[in-house]
């Protein structure tokens, strides 16, 4: 690791929500251009949110407004992850602050992310647009050791969302519970988990709970990140959109409503938005400088 003459700011973001108790915290470094990769998952690490987003300049040939375009990377405490949307949400909401409300780009990892923040009695919002989202099925033998850590049965499975592994920018393994109860007991192996989660690449486990046609009650357990559970997840949120729309559990065209963080202390709402003849997935929601 290097050591710089000027260490950057450091700031303190919560998305999917306005108020700074709920949501989830994200670090926000606006120019990370002098860290190196040892130095920013330092920062990560010591700050213990579940990822914080670095700016670096704009890599060549990425589109966007002059001067709204950017690199970004994010590290968990733990490792660089290719992508966070609870992090991209509070960083593009911090540059509105400071520049206005208006359309970013962040080059991420996973691929070229737009965001687009607005304003609205004061209040802003920002949205992201994903990468081109996909699905896969997930074997059997790797469902059951799922199953074995997070201590769940099969029989607490919905049996109208079938298991699969969804992809919008990072891959998450879908399962989604029979009723709320079992969503609100989370008491799992850790080290079980995520030992499964290394070998099959993926970021967090989405469960999920369907309240209604269109709202839904999600939590995500985050072993490979060094934390327990992602307050709020809009990578995750993504991935569930596309896998929700090409099941066919929802329409083409259709606008989701995610609670997450209740069972945490944290509550925040992720609004998932799909458009029809348009694969990629929205997700937005407000946020809150922490501090």
């Amino acid at each position: 690791m290097t050591t710089n003459a000027r260490q950057p700011e450091v700031l303190r973001y919560t998305a999917f929500s306005s108020a700074p108790e709920g949501g989830n915290p994200a670090g926000v470094v606006l120019d990370a251009t002098a860290l190196d990769d040892d130095e920013m998952l330092a920062i990560a690490a010591d700050l213990g949110y579940s990822e914080s987003a670095f700016l670096t300049p704009a890599p060549r040939g990425t589109e966007g407004q002059e001067g709204r375009a950017y690199g970004i990377r994010y590290f968990s405490p733990k490792a660089e992850v290719p992508f966070c949307g609870h992090a991209t949400v509070a960083t593009a909401l911090a540059l509105a602050e400071r520049t206005g409300p208006g359309e970013l780009v962040f080059a991420t990892r996973a691929g070229a992310v737009p965001v687009e923040v607005t304003e609205a009695d004061g209040v802003l919002r920002a949205t992201l647009t994903s990468v081109e989202p996909y699905t896969e099925d997930v074997r059997a033998a790797d469902l059951d050791e799922a199953l074995a850590a997070l201590g769940w049965a099969a029989g607490d499975l919905d049996p109208a969302f079938p298991p699969r592994i969804a992809f919008a920018g990072a891959r998450h393994l879908v399962l989604a519970a029979a009723t709320r109860t079992r969503l609100a007991d989370l008491a799992y192996d850790f080290t079980r988990l995520e030992a499964l989660m290394r070998r099959l690449d993926l970021t967090t486990v989405h469960l999920v709970w369907r309240e209604s046609a269109t709202v839904f009650h999600v939590r995500d357990p985050f072993p490979v990140g060094g934390v327990v559970e992602d307050p709020a997840t809009g990578a995750a949120a993504a991935a569930f959109g596309a896998y929700a729309r090409e099941l066919g559990l929802v329409p083409e065209a259709a606008v989701l409503t995610l609670h997450q963080g209740e069972d945490l202390g944290r509550p925040g709402e992720l609004t998932v938005t799909l458009r029809a003849g348009d694969p990629r997935v929205r997700v937005s929601g407000t946020g809150a400088r922490i501090g």
